[in-house]
């Protein structure tokens, strides 16, 4: 019996591991650094990143920083971050110039997809207890394949070949 009663106990505890919800962003405050790898038709580059999240002053805003260090770059990126609807995930990354990028969060982790330039941009940011996955995969609009739409049944399908991916682990530090 007493085998029986461990197992039980056991087992609630698991059970109750994995339903803890993290609150987004408030479990993720801090600060992450670690090398962003950059893979492109030229081949591989590493430099230093980190990133920062932390609330401001305000109801639904944060400061969302990104960091880029080498002996090439030396960028930081003060942007916030806002709730537009944090109870369907909708959020909206203010880069502080008159431009807003749409963001959709799910599972903790931050997507946005937008076009600059004529290239497209996705970024996920997926957020672990103390570290996070961060990437962002370039396509150039102008090198679309077209497929498809052969017949009324099928439809046409535009592909865009990946140019760049970046990634980065970055562990938590602050």
């Amino acid at each position: 019996m007493r085998k029986y009663i461990l197992v039980f106990i056991l087992l609630n505890f698991l059970c109750y591991s994995q339903n803890k919800q993290s609150i987004f962003p408030e479990d993720f405050y801090g600060k992450y650094k670690g090398k962003l790898n950059i893979f492109n038709p030229n081949g591989k580059m590493e430099i230093d990143m980190e990133f920062h999240l932390f609330p401001t002053d305000s109801t639904g805003k944060y400061q969302y920083t990104i960091i880029y260090a080498s002996e090439n770059i030396n960028q930081e990126r003060k942007y916030l971050l806002i709730e537009k609807d944090k109870s369907k995930g909708d959020y909206i990354i203010d880069e502080n110039n008159g431009i807003f990028l749409d963001a959709k969060l799910l599972n903790n982790t931050l997507y946005s997809v937008f076009e600059v330039q004529g290239n497209i941009l996705t970024t996920t940011e997926k957020f672990y207890e103390d570290y996070l996955d961060f990437e962002i995969v370039f396509m150039n609009k102008q090198k679309a394949n077209k497929s498809g739409n052969t017949d009324s049944e099928t439809p046409e399908v535009i592909s865009y070949p990946i140019s760049v991916i970046q990634f980065a682990k970055l562990e938590k530090y602050e």
